[in-house]
C-alpha cells in the first residue's frame, strides 16, 4: 500500500510537469507519425493486401473492402479471426505463405530474436514496389537498457506496480536485435530494400514516472540527445522502406 501510494504521487507529479511544460516533458506521438505514413501510402498505392505483423487483437487498421487485411502473430486470440480477413499464426522469422503490397508493425521487432531472418521474410513476401512501415523502440534508450538488465521475469512482476495501465499489453521478452536507427537501416538495405527513411523520437521518460528524480534525469538526457541529434539514444523510431520494382 505504501509503495503504491509513493508511486502514485510520483506519477501525478510527472503528469503535472508534462501538462505544464509539454515542450520539455511532452512526447510527440510516434504512433501518429506511423499512422500518417500508412494512410498516405494506402491512398497513394491502393494496396490490394496489407499484412500487419504482431498486431494480435490490437490492430493498427480496420478491415476494409478496399484491401485484404492479413494479421500475423506467434499467438492467436478469438478476435483475431474477426478483426482480420485472414490470420496466420507463426513467427515472421519464417517464410510466410502470403503476398502483400504493404507490411506494417508497431513495437514488434524488439521482440524478434533474429531480425535478419525477419527482414528477409518481409522482403520475400512483399510484391515488387511494396512498402513497409514500422515503429521500433531503440535499444540504447535508458528504458531499453533497463529492460534488458531487469529481465522478463522481474519485468512482469514490476509492471503492475510501476505501470499498471500496461498490464496485459506489455511484458513480453525483448531482444532488441539490430534495433537502432543505423542498425535497422543497414539491415533493411542489406536485404535489398531501398528508400529507407527513418524518423527518431526521443521522449519515453514516462517509463520512469514512478520515481520523479529518475523521470527528471531521463527527460533531461532525452532533450539533450534530441538537440544534439544523438539518434543512437533515441527512444524509438519510425522506419519505412520499399521493395524495388525489379
Amino acid at each position: 500500500m505504501i509503495l503504491r501510494t509513493f508511486i502514485g504521487w510520483n506519477r501525478c507529479a510527472a503528469a503535472w510537469l508534462e501538462r505544464h511544460f509539454p515542450g520539455i516533458f511532452g512526447a510527440p506521438s510516434y504512433k501518429a507519425e506511423l499512422e500518417r505514413r500508412i494512410a498516405e501510402d494506402v491512398a497513394r498505392l491502393r494496396p490490394s493486401a496489407i499484412l500487419e505483423v504482431g498486431g494480435i487483437d490490437r490492430p493498427l487498421l480496420v478491415r476494409s473492402a478496399e484491401f485484404t487485411y492479413i494479421g500475423l502473430d506467434i499467438e492467436e486470440k478469438p478476435d483475431c479471426y474477426r478483426i482480420y480477413d485472414q490470420f496466420v499464426v507463426q513467427s515472421i522469422e519464417q517464410p510466410v505463405e502470403v503476398e502483400a503490397d504493404m507490411l506494417i508493425s508497431i513495437t514488434l521487432m524488439e521482440h524478434v530474436p533474429n531480425n535478419k531472418a525477419a527482414a528477409r521474410s518481409m522482403f520475400l513476401l512483399l510484391r515488387p514496389s511494396g512498402v513497409m512501415h514500422h515503429y521500433i523502440p531503440s535499444k540504447w534508450h535508458p528504458y531499453s537498457v533497463a529492460l534488458r538488465i531487469v529481465g522478463p521475469v522481474m519485468q512482469k512482476w514490476l509492471i503492475p506496480y510501476l505501470r499498471p495501465s500496461a498490464v496485459g499489453v506489455t511484458g513480453y521478452r525483448a531482444f532488441f536485435d539490430h534495433c537502432s536507427p543505423s542498425g535497422m537501416t543497414k539491415l533493411f538495405r542489406g536485404q535489398g530494400f531501398e528508400q529507407v527513411d527513418v524518423r527518431p523520437f526521443y521522449r519515453a521518460s514516462d517509463y520512469f514516472a514512478f520515481f520523479l528524480p529518475a523521470y527528471l534525469s531521463v527527460a533531461l538526457f532525452e532533450n539533450l540527445c534530441a538537440v544534439l541529434n544523438w539518434r543512437i539514444f533515441c527512444s524509438g523510431f519510425v522506419i519505412s522502406a520499399r521493395k524495388p520494382t525489379h
